[in-house]
This record gives structure tokens, C-alpha cells and sequence, in this order.
């Protein structure tokens, strides 16, 4: 027989403790210790009972021997997804998608299931389509359905279920026998036989469990929709990450159209691939070729700007870097950052003064990316130097200039990866100049690179 005896969890952590304490002693979090009951074997190993209902194990396999037909990559028909998730969705994977709320998780999940349903694949020398199954706990089944008539999702093949208990929900999938299932979020589902509420860490631990055991017996792959923290990480216990196969972050700007899926974990593809999408009242749309929407329109050349070539996974991204210096003679002078580090704003703004000369102490500097993108990788230190450097100069850049290169603190410019894949990027969008570090490499055809040293030969190069 097993009896029962009290232990305490921590929420955060999972960290068990035998008595209750007001920190945990794991990771140091206050007030997280729960209760939580556990059950105990009398007697060691699996009872008579247990043994019986066990299903027998299937033989180990050499890896010479094992088929690999069954693990295929299926496309979603979304392009963009399709980039990150490494070509589609492998049959058994659990993909969680986390994002902010109004970001167009539900919107982007309509799209997947309508493009979906509409492949047709052959199986058993048969043209089968297959079906799609949509489990909403946070909306009714005709709100998903006007949702879905505004965005043309509407297909007699996907089917919708607004349900919030666990046991229903796999009830559902043994009636409609889908070949993909959505839900719609896992912070909403509620596991019977398991104490706490939903979103709590005990239920959405179970839920997540349940639900990746149901995806690996069938090879039905899953779809999670997950909430996040204020801080932008995924709400929930950190085993939930650890639990499912793919974590995607579904990021954007409420003050802009764009979109990025970025890839955060994946066991089958690249874990650092971005897709990009434009969010319409339509619908969303995937963006091949995102670049013209970071850059301004590029008439006539405007003091504080320059261009770069960031690196989105395997993607270059042009972006367009702004700078304002105003006022002189301020003795608190305002640094304001949007879409930079401004950690790494405060350093390069430091490294100009000290090494370029540029007197900045007491003048408030605004720098900005154009287009709702965020750049923090360190490829763009030079194109913000230059930027601030032409608007203290009141000199605008060339508009056919491309600025790549990280800065040290001594001022030196250091070679960034990819400097051959960046100003080919820029070569194809019209761009013929470029400024990069030593030992970049050969650059394409077309384009005329100006190799600078240091931030001295850099603005040498803006006052030309």
C-alpha cells in the first residue's frame, strides 16, 4: 500500500524541502514554498497490479535499423514559421508558442491550421487531407469563428473546441482524430486528478506532461500557446520549457505592423532562426524580404542617420540607425534609447567622446532604429557611432554608405562574423559603399569597401 506523507515545493524552482521556509533555499525566491502531498511506495519497485497494466517495452533498436520515414518534416504551408521550425513540424513534436497579449498568437495559429488543412499528402497510396484540431480556453467558439471569417481561416476541416478541462479536451482528440492540435493556451487547461489552479505551476507541469505523452504515442504534433511575465519570459514553471521540443518567442511592437517569430529552443532545426511577419487587418502575412521595412525612404541623405547589416539567425537584416544630439551646456543632460541596448549606447556614446574627440557630456542624445526593430548585437556600434557623429556635424552620410564594424573601448573596430554575407545584402538593395573592420574578407562586386581601424578613421571618413 502507499501512504502519503507533506512535502514543500517550491513554485519557482521546483525545489523540494522537507519542512516550510520563507525563502527557498534553491533559488532564493521569497515566499514561493507550497505545499505540496506526495505519495510513497511501501515496498520498493512496482506492485503486482502495476506490472500488469504496464505495456510491454519495445526492443532496442540499432540506430543503423531505425525509420526514419516516421520523423518526416511536414511544412505548414506558412513560410515564414516553416524557417524557424527548420522546414515544418516533425510528427510527435510539442512546439510552444509564448508572446505577449494582442501580439497575434491566435491570428498567426488561424493561418497555420487553414494552410494546413488544405495540403493534401499521400498515405497508403491514398490522397488524404488531413484535419485540424482548434482548443480554445480563453474565447468561445464564435468569437474563434469571427476571427477566423476576418482573416479568411474559415475551412470545414479545422474543427474548434472551447474546453479548459484536460480530460475533454482528449476526448475531443480520440472523436475528431486530428492530425494537428492547437491550444490555446496551457495556462487555461485544468488537469482533474492534480490539485492547484490553472496557470499554476502544479497544473500547467501536469497539463504540459500530459499533453507531450499524448504527442508521442500518436505522432500528433502540438501546438501550445503560452502567456508571459512582465519581464517577457514564459509564464509557468522553467521545467515547461524543458518539457516540450520547439520554444518560439512571438515578438512586436503594438505601434507597429511588424512581427518576429524568433526561435528560442529547437530539437530538430536551428535554434536562433527569426521569421518575419506584417500583422494586416486581413490577417498576417509572412515577409520574405524584411529589409525595406527597416530602412527609410532613401532620397535625400539626412544628418544622424546610417545604415547596417544586422544578423537576424541566418538572415541579414538592413536597419537604419538615428541619432539626435540636442542642446549643449546641459548639466543632467537625457539619453534615450529605442530599440538598442542602452547599456551599449551609454558605451559607445563614452568611447566616442574619450577616442573620437566628439564632446558629448553635456548634450542629451536620442538614438532609435527605424521600422519597430531591435538590434543589440555589437555588428552595429559603428553605424551608431557614425550616426551620432554626423548629427553633432550637422553632415549627413552617403546614401549609397553601408556602416558594419563592432567598437572596443580603446576605439579600435573589430571584425564582426558574416562581414562578406552583410555587404552582399546591402549589394543586392543598391548599396555600393561600405565601411568594415580589418580582415573582413572579400567583399561581392559592386561594392567599394573602405577599411577603418579605429573611430579616428571612421570620422575621417564622415568629415571626406
Amino acid at each position: 500500500m502507499a501512504k502519503s506523507r507533506t512535502s514543500f515545493r517550491c513554485t519557482q524552482c521546483t525545489h523540494l524541502v522537507a519542512k516550510w521556509v520563507g525563502r527557498c533555499p534553491e533559488c532564493g525566491e521569497w515566499g514561493s514554498i507550497a505545499e505540496a502531498p506526495v505519495l510513497t511506495a511501501a515496498t520498493p519497485g512496482l506492485n503486482g497490479a502495476a506490472r500488469a497494466t504496464q505495456t510491454p517495452l519495445a526492443p532496442a533498436l540499432p540506430m543503423t535499423q531505425v525509420d526514419v520515414h516516421t520523423a518526416q518534416v511536414r511544412p505548414t504551408g506558412v513560410a515564414e514559421l516553416d524557417r524557424v521550425l527548420g522546414g515544418g513540424m516533425v510528427p510527435g513534436a510539442v512546439v510552444l508558442l509564448a508572446g505577449e497579449p494582442g501580439v497575434g498568437k491566435s491570428t498567426l495559429l488561424l493561418e497555420v491550421v487553414r494552410q494546413w488543412v488544405q495540403q493534401d499528402r499521400v498515405q497508403q497510396d491514398r490522397v488524404q487531407s488531413g484535419k485540424a484540431l482548434y482548443v480554445t480556453g480563453e474565447e468561445s467558439a464564435g468569437q474563434v469563428r469571427l476571427r477566423a471569417e476576418r482573416t479568411s481561416a474559415v475551412h470545414e476541416r479545422v474543427y474548434l473546441a472551447a474546453e479548459t478541462d484536460l480530460a475533454t479536451v482528449l476526448g475531443h482528440v480520440e472523436q475528431v482524430q486530428p492530425e494537428l492540435l492547437i491550444v490555446d493556451s496551457v495556462q487555461t487547461m485544468l488537469a482533474g486528478d492534480v490539485d492547484g489552479v490553472p496557470g499554476g505551476v502544479t497544473q500547467v507541469r501536469a497539463v504540459t506532461a500530459a499533453l507531450t505523452s499524448l504527442a508521442k504515442a500518436r505522432g500528433l504534433p502540438i501546438i501550445l500557446v503560452g502567456h508571459v511575465t512582465k519581464d517577457g519570459a514564459v509564464a509557468g514553471p522553467r521545467s515547461l520549457e524543458h518539457l516540450v521540443d520547439v520554444v518560439l518567442h512571438f515578438e512586436g511592437d503594438k505601434h507597429s505592423t511588424l512581427r518576429m517569430v524568433r526561435g528560442v529552443k529547437n530539437r530538430y532545426g536551428p535554434a536562433d532562426e527569426v521569421g518575419c511577419f506584417e500583422l494586416r487587418d486581413d490577417g498576417i502575412h509572412g515577409v520574405s524580404d524584411p529589409s525595406g521595412l527597416f530602412l527609410q525612404h532613401r532620397g535625400a541623405s539626412v544628418a544622424g542617420t546610417a545604415v547596417t547589416v544586422a544578423v537576424e539567425g541566418k538572415r541579414p537584416l538592413l536597419c537604419e540607425v538615428q541619432a539626435l544630439v540636442a542642446g549643449t551646456g546641459i548639466a543632467s543632460p537625457r539619453r534615450a534609447v529605442s530599440g538598442l541596448d542602452a547599456a551599449r549606447v551609454s558605451m559607445i556614446l563614452a568611447v566616442l567622446e574619450r577616442r573620437g574627440g566628439v564632446k558629448l557630456s553635456d548634450s542629451e542624445v536620442y538614438t532609435a532604429t527605424v521600422g519597430g526593430m531591435r538590434v543589440t548585437e555589437p555588428a552595429a556600434d559603428l553605424a551608431l557611432a557614425l550616426a551620432v557623429a554626423s548629427a553633432v556635424a550637422d553632415r549627413a552620410l552617403p546614401s549609397n554608405l553601408v556602416v558594419i564594424g563592432e567598437l572596443g573601448l580603446a576605439g579600435e573596430v573589430r571584425r564582426v562574423g558574416g562581414t562578406d554575407r552583410r555587404v552582399a545584402e546591402a549589394a543586392r538593395l543598391g548599396f555600393t559603399r561600405a565601411l568594415v573592420p580589418p580582415d573582413s574578407g572579400t567583399m561581392p562586386p559592386g561594392v567599394r569597401a573602405t577599411v577603418v581601424p579605429d573611430i579616428p578613421a571612421a570620422l575621417r571618413v564622415l568629415l571626406d
